[in-house]
């Protein structure tokens, strides 16, 4: 069947109607009716650079349908938000020290807030080191050294329990935000280099990848890094623990086993990148009914007697079948990051592997996929419902062209995932204009920018002092019910993450080094003396 397609910019948009007909929403509106395009309408948004809409025009059996379609502010720069992080700065500060002052550390990791006060959750300890690496970076950021000296003393008074882990595939979390950061800032100068402290840092960090790669199941043609649910589940979160692999990898270090095997960091780290870019994101080749390009499934589930893959799970999302919005995030900033740190890696060691390109196309097609759904499926303001198929969205009518609703009564929004996402755009956008991809190079970046200018401003930024949390309106496991529901109210907002918050100060101090012309900030500065390589 023909189906015949036209773009234009219009301005009465902002109504959710063009010339008096409603507009929907493309990707998913399309699905329904079984159109495929194969014209690449994102390409016109660069020329679009005044309207806040774009218009999508679709001829289909005598019928136009128009579908409405987030924009990014292509005219923001960095330098605009500059204002917004000095202010930010100053109430993370505020937050670091109050947490640090009335959390009783002996109940276990902060790990989300409860009527604006951290309280913890007895799963894994896996935001610790979120918290002694807030610290951190709040001193990279503003040059206060209580906040080095806090983040340092905890780092060696909390963290030797997370090196040596072997039950989590949370080790790039809790290790590269603590150890990596402090490694990270003496190779940059920002703290007195003292050879014994580097030695340290850098042996925390290779224990820390090669106890990681050891929790392996292998596959038909590779393997993963399982979760803590056991050698079944591959996580689509891991894709950013991958760091740590990466980092020991770097460090010269690898895996011993029977016989003293040594088992290589980085191919453990790429093959776990295939398996989460082959079964985590789909692409929309008829895997199942809901094969839509660029969503994710929170957990793959495999048969370990034969290393055949079995179904899509989700733990903390709605369902296998739709996508939990943080653990599409987790994808979008895992991959871009992955991206950038193969470019430090010799083409002679990704020979065995399947060589640069082969690699690097894998990747990036994941980064793409995962980035374009969350464009095309995420509110205006570019802060997403916590789940894409959450089963009271509908309630809220035509949410995806106007901005999220933290304060609605149907379904939370989850600012954590915007913040972990934010980045993601960054990076992936950064990454392309290095390569010389103007187009979708900008078209990321702008995006990351401007979710990033949201993220700063109320409602999500905290400016409550009596509030611990920094970022607002995040959510943890809301199929179990975790998250603090207020009184009036059959949904939970106004509440904050460890996780959130220090992705919004890592997104905030990538972007401030970028103003500053500072190091480009990587997780991989800590082998890299400092330097980057962009």
């Amino acid at each position: 069947m023909t189906v015949v397609v036209q773009s234009w910019q219009h301005r009465s948009a902002a109504k959710n109607e063009c010339h008096g007909r409603p507009l929907l929403r493309y990707p998913e509106a399309l699905k329904l009716y079984g159109i495929e395009l194969q014209y690449n309408f994102f390409t016109a948004l660069d020329k679009a650079m005044k309207y806040e809409y774009l218009v999508l025009a679709v001829f289909y059996n005598k019928r136009i349908l128009l579908f409405c379609m987030i924009t990014t502010k292509y005219e923001l720069l960095p330098s605009d938000l500059l204002s917004a992080l000095e202010k930010f700065w100053q109430l993370s500060g505020q937050k670091i020290k109050n947490i640090e002052l009335a959390y009783d550390l002996s109940k276990g990791s902060p790990v989300f807030t409860v009527k604006g006060r951290y309280s913890t959750r007895g799963w894994t300890e896996w935001t610790q080191g979120f918290q002694f690496g807030s610290a951190i970076l709040q001193f990279d950021a503003t040059g206060e050294k209580e906040f080095l000296a806090s983040g340092r003393n905890n780092t060696v008074r909390s963290m030797a329990p997370h090196i040596s882990h072997i039950g989590v595939h949370d080790h790039g979390f809790n290790n590269v935000s603590t150890y990596g950061n402090l490694l990270r800032l003496m190779l940059e100068g920002k703290i007195e280099f003292n050879e014994w402290e580097k030695n340290f840092y850098e042996l925390a960090l290779k224990i820390s990848g090669a106890i990681q790669s050891s929790r392996w199941t292998s596959i038909k043609n590779g393997g993963f890094i399982y979760s803590f649910n056991g050698p079944h589940s591959l996580f689509v979160d891991t894709i950013r623990s991958c760091r740590v692999l990466m980092i020991s990898h770097l460090l010269g270090h690898a895996l011993c086993s029977e016989n003293d095997k040594k088992i290589n960091l980085l191919e453990r780290c790429l093959l776990h990148c295939q398996a989460t870019a082959a079964f985590s994101v789909y692409y929309g080749q008829g895997r199942d009914a809901y094969d839509i390009p660029g969503r994710t499934a929170h957990e793959s589930l495999f048969n370990t007697n034969d290393g055949h893959y079995r179904a899509p799970n989700s733990q903390q999302g709605y369902s296998g079948f739709s996508t939990w919005t943080r653990g599409l995030a987790w994808a979008m900033c895992g991959f871009a990051e992955q991206l950038e740190c193969l470019q430090t890696i010799p083409a002679a060691e990704l020979e065995t592997m399947g060589g640069r390109e082969s690699i690097e196309a894998m990747m990036l097609k994941a980064a793409c996929a995962v980035c374009d759904f969350y464009i095309a499926n995420t509110p205006t303001n570019g802060i997403p419902y916590w789940d894409t198929g959450a089963p009271k969205l509908y309630k809220l009518g035509d949410y995806l062209n106007r901005p999220a609703n933290p304060f609605n009564n149907e379904e939370p929004v989850d600012s954590s995932a915007a913040a972990i996402g934010a980045q993601g755009f960054l990076r992936l956008g950064h990454y392309l204009l290095q390569k010389g991809n103007e187009e979708s190079g900008k078209k990321y970046w702008q995006t990351g920018l401007t979710v990033l200018e949201t993220l700063l401003q109320e409602p999500y930024l905290s400016k409550d002092p009596a509030h611990q949390g920094l970022l607002l309106h995040s959510v943890y496991h809301w199929p179990n019910g975790w998250d603090y529901v207020p009184e009036g109210s059959s949904i939970p907002y106004g509440e904050s993450s460890m996780w959130g918050d220090y992705h919004i100060r890592e997104a905030a101090l990538y972007l401030q080094k970028i103003i500053n012309k500072e190091p480009y900030y990587t997780f991989y500065n800590c082998v890299n003396n400092g330097e980057g390589n962009h």
